[in-house]
Parts: C-alpha cells; structure tokens; sequence
C-alpha cells in the first residue's frame, strides 16, 4: 500500500496524525505546505491525502482542485479549524471524500482514514451499458400482474381505477397505460384532486365562461378540454368533492359537460384514469364517496403491490435511483455494498418507492465512499435505529398522534383534544379561529410557524447537521441556512 500523505502548516496535528497512522499500522508522509504536495506528486501518488484548508501559498481547496483534475480517484481528506458552511460547500463540489473539521477525535479521524483507504483500493467494475431503462422496474410476481394487465389494457379505452399505497407510483402506471394506448398521440393531463382548494377545483376540471365569478376575465378551458381525444388522470379520487362527484359521474354516463358559467354543453373524448391510496369501498359504506361513482370508475382495478411485497426489487430499484441521481448531479454513481442491500431490504419503507428513491438522492449527495456501506445510511435506518419512514411533509394524511414529528395542536393554538384530527383539519381550524378574530397577514404567520416547526424537527433528527437536514427536506445548503436566520432558529 502506497502512504497517506499529510499536509498541514501547523506542526502538531502533522505530529498527531502520524502517530495515529503509525499506531494504526499506516504508512504516512508528511508535508508542511501544499506547493510540496504538488512537486511530490510529479513523481508518485499517496493512497489518501489529507490536508488543511487554510494554509499559506495554495490553500486546502486550491489544492483538492488540482488534484482532482490530475488524479480523479484519489481520495481527499479536507481538513479545517474553521467550520463553516462555505468550507464544507467548497470542500465537497470540489469532490473531497470527507469534511473534517477541527478539534476532531483521533480515533474517528483514524477510521475515517480506513474508510478512504478501502475506497482508493477497490476495484472498479465494468459498468452497466446506459440502454434503454424501462419505464416501470421489477422482478416480482406482484409486478409480472401490473405489467400483463397494463399489456392486455393497451388497445382499450376502458376507465381504470388504481388502488395502492402513496408512494407506489400510481401515477407512473398511469402514464404508461396512456403511453401504451391508442390515445398515446394526445394530450395525457393529470389532476391531483387533494392538491387544488376546494372552491377552484370545478373550474380546474370543467373551465369556465368569461364573467362566470369575480376574477373570470376570460374563457378557460379545463383539463377535460385540454386532455381531448387523450387521458385524463384523476389522483387521490376519494378526495373529490361531493358535488363535484355528481358531474363527473354525469360525464362518465353521458359524455357531456359545461363550463362553469357556461350553457352549451361540451363533448368530451376523454379516457379517465383515477386513483387512490384510500378504501373507496369503505368511503362508500361511509356516505363519502358516491356508490354509483365508484362502479363507474372500478371497471377495471388495478393494485399496487407496497415496496414491502416486492423487496426482490428493491436492490433493482435501488441501482436504478442511484444512477439516476448521479446523472443529474453529475457525479459517479454510488454502490451498495452487499450488507447494505440486505439491510434496506428490511426496511419496511412506509413511503414505498418515493421513499427509497429520496434515500438513494441522500446517499448520492451525502454517503463519504463511492461503496455504501450499512454505517453510511442514515441514523434512523441502521441497525438499532428506529425508521422514522418517510419525510414529514411526504407522509400521506395520518392522524396528528401517529406523527411525532408535526406539532402538537396547542402549538397552533387548538384544543389538546383535536388529536383524532388530520392535521389539515387542525390546521383548517386555526385559519378559521384566527380570521373570525380579524387576524391580518395571516398566511405569513402560520407560514413561518409551519417552516420553523419542520426545519427545527429535520434539524433534532439529524442532531443539528444542517446539511443532511437540507438534504432530507429537499432544500438547498444556502436555503436552510438563510430560513434557520430569518426565522431566528440559530440558537
């Protein structure tokens, strides 16, 4: 094995490091400045280099830079006493193995060190031709069901309901029951029935005339116009209004609608494609759904298998994200270790695909070795941990006590008894209370109040690492930082 070079302009942590690697068993060199890291390696390479980020001459990440276009695969240890968040940005799109800040434990800078030293050593596999990716992945039997039922759906117009968990990718299934159809030439529109207000929802399925209501100053078409000759996807159909059920149900009958405002009616040439991560049997028996709405949509059902009855794919769906997140942040892709396959396909991933896809986002931007190993994955997944599932502002609508992570309804001013609510409901609640009582600017109030409850919660998940907070809220490194200042949550 070649030596770990050292660079560092303060003598003792040269002196500290090296006897570290040399109780370690570890060859090392060390260098006072980085202009003699680059004269040396005209003539040899180290196995891992660890340097200081400020020093005089060429700094830590001039350094990296350098090294890096010359010797792409070796491994960089940024070093720093200074941790701060533009360091440790530099330091990883610089591609640094890992971000060291000073004072750091000896021992946990040693096996840091390992770490790299195992990834400068492995062997590189022949990597997998890019081909053509299939649209939907997997192996299981559950999913040999979906992909003959959407072949045998292809040359029909028939209305399909799919059923399955959130997360599952029903909306995937749809596209590609579109994408196989007749209609594949036309317009396929999707409409999230839980995503639009209430009173907007008619106009954003129907249109409206000019003049309809206040604000209408033109004619507007809906997306049953704009989805014309092709598909339009329904998701989260429970969530529809009752009486927008009654029109829907009379376009499934008959063909016929109007515009909101409107007198004449419209033909429609629409293939409707619903879906849902909800009971709509039981919502029937309820009275919430309409029953002969229900038989319109369910003339054919089709079910999603939860990630937890196809774990033979997740090492498959997996490989796929990851590659996936590599090409768009233009990086090389991340491998998992056989240990690490065999622990995430434990996992009970409550948030299905969507869920193992941002876990493979996190380990692309965040994990230290190209080789993912068990340790690499986050806290909460490894051995021991206790999986907190999917992201807060991803988990499908639950009651307030089965998730720790949001506020408590006091928080928002509510009763400690509303915790058999949504906390849409809670939330619906508070809006109401504080405009009976003539509240103004009230949306920038309980803006702030929501951003702050979740960044602080990301922020006690990950033990204060804002970066990995970030990451998991799919916010930007500079846009936490600036909403952790603006909201005053530095303390």
């Amino acid at each position: 094995m070649k030596p770990i070079w050292i660079v560092d302009d303060d003598r003792s942590i040269r002196w500290v490091l090296e006897r570290a690697l040399a109780k370690a068993s570890l060859p090392c060199r060390a260098f006072a400045q980085a202009q003699d890291v680059l004269a040396a390696l005209e003539a040899e390479t180290p196995q891992v280099l660890i340097s200081d980020i400020r020093m005089p001459g060429v700094s830590g990440i001039g350094l990296l830079q350098t090294v890096k276009q010359r010797h792409p695969a070796l491994p960089v240890i940024i070093m720093t006493a200074f941790s701060d968040l533009e360091s440790a940005v530099s330091a990883f799109q610089g591609g640094a193995f890992e971000y060291l800040p000073k004072p750091f434990d000896v021992d946990k800078a040693v096996e840091l060190i390992r770490r790299a030293v195992d990834e400068s050593l492995r062997e590189v596999g022949p990597q997998e031709p890019a081909g053509d990716v299939p649209e939907i992945l997997g192996q299981a039997p559950a999913m040999h069901e979906v992909f003959r039922a959407i072949g045998r759906l292809s040359q029909s117009s028939v209305t399909v309901l799919i059923t399955g968990e959130s997360g599952t990718g029903k909306e995937v299934v749809a596209r590609a029951l579109h994408r196989h159809s007749a209609r594949s030439g036309k317009p396929f529109i999707a409409l999230n029935m839980a995503a639009i207000p209430r009173d907007l929802l008619e106009s954003e399925l129907f249109g409206h005339e000019r003049g309809a209501f206040t604000g209408a100053q033109a004619t507007r078409h809906g997306r049953f116009e704009q989805a014309e000759g092709g598909t339009l996807f329904l998701d989260e159909i429970g969530d529809m209004p009752s009486e927008l059920q009654t029109r829907l149900l009379r376009v499934l009958s008959d063909g016929c609608f109007y515009r909101v405002g409107g007198h004449q009616p419209l033909r429609a040439d629409v293939r409707v494609i619903a879906a849902t991560h909800q009971n709509l049997d039981e919502r029937v028996k309820q009275g919430l759904f309409r029953e002969d709405l229900f038989h319109r949509l369910n003339v054919i059902r089709l079910r999603l298998p939860p990630l937890r009855e196809r774990r033979e794919d997740i090492a498959l769906l997996a490989r796929h994200f990851l590659a996936r997140s590599a090409r768009e942040l233009g990086v090389e892709a991340k491998r998992l270790s056989p240990q690490a396959v065999e622990r995430i396909s434990q996992l009970p991933f409550p948030g299905n695909v969507r869920q193992l896809e941002n876990l493979c986002h996190w380990l692309t931007v965040l994990a230290p070795a190209q080789l993912v190993q068990v340790s690499d994955l986050p806290e909460d997944l490894q051995p021991g941990g206790t999986p907190s599932g999917t992201p807060p502002l991803l988990l499908p609508e639950t009651p307030v006590a089965q998730v720790p992570v949001l506020p408590a309804a006091a928080s928002f001013g509510l009763p400690a008894d509303a915790s058999a609510q949504t906390w849409t409901d809670l939330l619906a609640a508070d809006v109401e209370r504080l405009l009976s009582e003539g509240g103004e600017a009230v949306i920038d109030d309980l803006t702030r109040r929501f951003e702050s409850t979740v960044i602080r919660t990301a922020l006690k998940l990950t033990q204060g690492r804002r970066i990995e907070a970030a990451a998991r809220l799919g916010l930007g490194r500079n846009t936490i930082t600036r909403k952790i200042q603006s909201l005053g949550l530095e303390s």
